[in-house]
């Protein structure tokens, strides 16, 4: 990695959707940080290996909730 070569975070909000961010920049509301900084390389390919599924958290919980009441009776 060269010496100007941008570090990345990589990024999740509360929907767990990912991003990255510039390591040296404040964070948008809402954002936290995973793991360490690395390369933008780096961090699209952490993004890769975690982020499966698209779908947003409130979406996956709404669908899962008919089939819990489902269940329950």
């Amino acid at each position: 990695m060269s010496a100007t070569e941008d570090r990345y975070l990589v990024v999740v909000n509360h929907e767990e959707q990912y991003s990255i961010w510039f390591a040296d920049r404040e964070l948008p509301a809402g954002w936290r940080p995973v793991g360490e900084a690395g390369t933008k390389q780096e961090c699209l390919a952490l993004i890769e290996d975690v982020w499966t599924d698209l779908t947003p958290l409130s979406v996956r919980r709404s669908l899962s909730e008919p089939a819990a009441k489902a269940a329950s009776r």
